[in-house]
């Protein structure tokens, strides 16, 4: 039995593992199929493409999949037409949350957010209700192997880049989001694709919880990430490591 038992755990983790991967591919290439359509379908000419392209490589999609969609994209098959969506509400605790969409069905995507939000302790917002609680800005990350603080800090000072933070963890980098795709070419040239390149929301000010609204918070949050139409989910909360070495964040 205990053979069995843990054959069934090792099956579940797989089966859970897999699920989360055909996830990120599917959020994957809804960026490539936007990213295409918006622009030219080569990701040589299209900034948005070519770090959609990176990201789709780093989470090891394989390469005739993301040509597929490119193509699909660019009318080689039809495609489906995603829109772009911010929803922003309360989760546990008043804690301000930013949910990023990209959807083909607004009406399914505002009320599967809207009914996680609400089963979850949280209420949905009106756009810009919490919005101006965060600061808007393009984020690239570096390995800490991938160069000094200093050589980061003065390449990213040339590319346009308005500050840098490095540590043991790596390198972040913060510009205007205009300047995101400009800052990531020029600093891909000197070091190398780097780990993530993308628009973030930063909190300007944090929501201190304690251990049960942080739980409530994270299952909430872990809840709209599963969501297909969802491409990402940013709040301001404050827990201590120790909380979240607890819960498993």
């Amino acid at each position: 039995m205990a053979g069995h038992s843990q054959f069934k755990n090792i099956m579940h983790r797989k089966g859970a593992q897999d699920a989360k991967r055909a996830r990120l591919f599917a959020k994957l290439i809804r960026e490539i199929t936007v990213a295409a359509r918006q622009g030219l379908p080569d990701p040589a000419a299209n900034p948005r493409l070519r770090a959609a392209v990176v990201a789709a490589r780093q989470a090891n999609m394989p390469k005739d999949t993301v040509e597929r969609a490119i193509k699909k994209a660019s009318g080689e098959g039809g495609a489906e037409d995603y829109v772009s969506r911010r929803y922003e509400g309360y989760g546990p605790g008043g804690v301000a949350i930013i949910v990023e969409a990209l959807t083909d069905n607004l009406n399914r995507t505002a009320s599967d957010i809207r009914s996680l939000f609400s089963k979850h302790g949280g209420a949905l917002g009106e756009t810009n209700s919490v919005a101006f609680l965060f600061d808007r800005l393009g984020v690239i990350r570096y390995p800490a192997a991938a160069a000094s603080a200093e050589a980061m800090l003065e390449a990213a000072i040339e590319a346009g880049a308005e500050d840098v933070q490095s540590g043991e963890g790596g390198h972040e980098v913060f510009c205007a989001p205009e300047d995101l795709f400009v800052v990531r070419d020029t600093l891909a040239a000197r070091f190398g694709d780097p780990e993530e390149a993308k628009l973030d929301w930063r909190p300007k000010t944090t929501a201190p919880i304690d251990e049960e609204q942080a739980q409530a918070v994270l299952k909430l949050i872990d809840a709209l990430e599963d969501l297909d139409d969802v491409q990402a989910v940013f709040a301001n909360f404050e827990v201590s490591d120790d909380v979240l070495a607890r819960l498993g964040a």
